[in-house]
């Protein structure tokens, strides 16, 4: 039996406005350009229930959202995407790039909307069990100014509409998790133009031993 090399997982984080599809579009295809087998997702979503599931969280709706049924959906929408879609493809090798994870929970529910931090990590060990991704970006931008890139790109969802308070509340979760854990998190200014931001990633990404697939 041929012996396969797990993937590694990658994840990018950041507030909105921050930039997430071109650069990850820009990690995608470095690690190509390595050999190395990619597959993207995001979160919520990455399968046809979890996109179900991201459409309801993202919709405005009448109905006030209780904070808790916010955070059960978002688990309950990456235990659908871990098992059918990124356990596999890890297991088979490839390397997992994931537009949001965990980390956006810890930083959205746990920072934005004050949940138990306790509460989050239960259902972070429930779901995941020990898997956890294995380098992690933190695209910064100052919150006022990510707003503002984002306000230009589409019309605002359920969170986008969130006032300032929040996302600064989740922009410090985002960087007390990076300086506690240095270890997986990089931090990539994105308030800079699009080539200064990527040639800090494609730094840290030179700074990786590369293991093909063969």
């Amino acid at each position: 039996m041929t012996n396969t090399t797990p993937g590694r997982f990658i994840t990018v984080e950041g507030t909105e406005g921050v930039g997430k599809t071109s650069n990850i579009d820009f990690i995608r295809r470095q690690l190509e350009a390595q050999g190395i087998e990619v597959m993207c997702s995001r979160e919520p979503g990455g399968t046809p229930l979890a996109e179900q599931i991201r459409e309801l969280l993202l919709a405005k709706r009448d109905e006030a959202v209780d904070e808790t049924a916010e955070l059960l959906l978002m688990f309950a929408a990456r235990a659908q995407h871990l098992n059918q879609k990124i356990k596999p493809a890890l297991a088979q090798g490839a390397w997992v790039l994931c537009d949001r994870f965990t980390d956006a929970t810890y930083a959205y529910q746990g920072g934005g909307r004050d949940l138990s931090v306790d509460t989050i990590a239960k259902l972070e060990d429930l779901v995941q069990g020990s898997l956890r991704p294995d380098a992690t970006f933190i695209l910064d931008i100052d919150v006022e100014t990510g707003l503002k890139r984002a306000s230009a790109r589409s019309e605002a969802d359920r969170f986008e509409s969130e006032q300032l308070e929040f996302f600064e509340k989740v922009r410090s979760v985002y960087l007390a998790r990076a300086k506690a854990e240095p270890q997986r998190y990089h931090i990539i200014d994105a308030g800079q133009e699009l080539a200064a931001v990527q040639a800090q990633i494609a730094e840290v990404l030179e700074g990786w031993t590369y293991k093909p697939r063969q």
